[in-house]
């Protein structure tokens, strides 16, 4: 059979050519030409894949939706009580997931893990197609997982993936990663944007039709976002983010998108000797208990799950004409509108002081409620005041200097009464009240920043 001839689209004006340019020859647009597949090829891989390549005419193939029965979602449990968090509470049959990290950051590591885990009682295939398959064997001895019956598949190209997966129809399919895939129909090089979106629809139709839980592996560039074409983030039903820094210890799996569950979603690991272990109680790595100046604690939401975390703020008298303004874990433009509140309505200097903010752990809070804990943790350190143990900071400051109520308030106080903390201050009209008892520290409510300051330092 000849060799498929594939053309190239122009993602900008529309423009066709039958050879790739690095510049559209029609608009000019730099890299816009994509490689499209002809319709001859798309239709054998779906006569492979056992579909129709053409529906029959004038048939119908809508249904109504009142006529659609409810169908109960079975998850499958991945072996960590952390990724089952992520995802909502485990993989849901016919899901597709991509999960995309830094490299060495450990995404191998976690999904052979889990892939070994749910091999006890479930069907998975792990398919490397980066690492050999005596690779993948030797970090799998390393976790220990020979009582666990993982099928191993090391292999590129499309149709032996495609075809073991119809011959197995596993519960679980896991690809590390999707950029090394290869569609022989396809003249461009693995990783490219036709390779990726070819295979991974490919992938999904068949996942769809047999119900196996699909999770992809994905690289990102060097500006931190997944490779491969837009498209794919569109096509998965969930979106998990492995981060952390891979010389240090703990690593952090985010949700950035989920069909079946809350987004920004949160699970902590730690890497060990032996693999990734579960965090039960992550609010131990963020917070310090011994006191100093410059340090406030704030309890953050990350999708369902409450973090308590240590604000870490450093100011002192500038030498230069310019003052420096550095935030790491939180936006700086939000640190800028703190400081120019607190010189407007508390008629601090800051214009006259360097401030570095950083927060503990290398957490990325970007949440409002953490400016009442920014705004304390900045005047401790201008004052050189030490804020009194157990005192936690919740609320958003307006521009005026008022403070306004956050949601799930009642959450994040029941975070810091677990892990001991005494007293919170907190934005009135917070609904607080409305517990009564419930709430078993003491609650010191103010309608402004001055008075927040007040309550919880004792100065103005």
């Amino acid at each position: 059979m000849a060799k498929p001839v594939s053309h190239y689209i122009c993602q900008s004006c529309g423009a066709q050519t039958s050879q790739f340019f690095g510049r559209c020859p029609s608009c000019g647009d730099w890299n816009s030409l994509i490689e499209q597949i002809n319709s001859s090829s798309k239709s054998l891989r779906k006569l492979q894949l056992g579909t129709s390549a053409l529906p029959g005419k004038g048939s119908k193939h809508s249904v109504p939706m009142s006529s659609l029965d409810e169908k109960p979602i079975n998850r499958l449990k991945s072996g960590y009580l952390e990724l089952d968090r992520v995802l909502g509470g485990g993989f849901v049959p016919g899901s597709i997931v991509l999960v995309g990290g830094d490299p060495g950051i450990g995404k191998s590591t976690l999904l052979l893990q889990s892939a070994t885990a749910m091999a006890l009682h479930k069907s998975v295939l792990y398919v490397s197609a980066e690492e050999s398959a005596q690779q993948v064997k030797l970090r799998w001895e390393r976790l220990k997982g020979t009582n666990s019956d993982l099928q191993l598949l090391a292999e590129t190209d499309l149709d032996v993936v495609l075809e073991e997966l119809q011959c197995l129809k596993p519960d679980v399919a896991i690809i590390d990663s999707i950029q090394a895939l290869n569609d022989d129909s396809l003249s461009s090089a693995p990783g490219s944007v036709a390779q990726v979106r070819e295979c991974s629809s490919a992938l999904q139709r068949l996942a769809k039709k047999q119900e196996t839980a699909l999770v992809l592996v994905g690289h990102v560039t060097k500006e931190g976002l997944l490779a491969g074409p837009k498209v794919l983030e569109h096509l998965v039903d969930a979106v998990l983010t492995f981060e952390g820094d891979r010389f240090a210890t703990h690593r952090l799996l985010r949700a950035v998108k989920n069909r079946y569950g809350a987004t920004h979603e949160l699970g902590v690991f730690e890497m060990q000797g032996a693999g990734l272990t579960e965090i039960g109680n992550p609010s131990e790595l963020f917070i310090h208990s011994e006191s100093a100046s410059g340090v406030a604690t704030i309890v953050a939401c990350e999708g369902t799950r409450s973090l308590l975390v240590d604000l870490q703020a450093l100011v002192s008298p500038t030498c230069y004409p310019s003052p420096r303004r550095t935030a790491t874990g939180l936006e700086t433009n939000r640190l800028l509108q703190i400081l120019a509140v607190l010189e407007k309505h508390l008629t601090l200097p800051m214009s006259r002081s360097d401030c570095y903010l950083a927060v503990a752990g290398g957490l990325e809070v970007e949440e409002p409620a953490a400016d009442l804990g920014v705004a304390a943790a900045i005047i401790s350190s201008y004052r050189d005041l030490t804020i009194p143990p157990g005192t936690v900071f919740i609320g958003e400051i307006g521009l005026g200097g008022q403070l306004r109520p956050v949601g799930q308030i009642v959450q994040r106080l029941n975070e810091a009464m677990r892990l001991g903390f005494s007293r919170a201050v907190i934005p009135k009209s917070s609904g607080i009240h409305e517990m009564g008892s419930a709430i078993k520290l003491e609650v010191l409510e103010a309608g402004s920043l001055n008075e927040a300051i007040v309550l919880a330092l004792g100065v103005n």
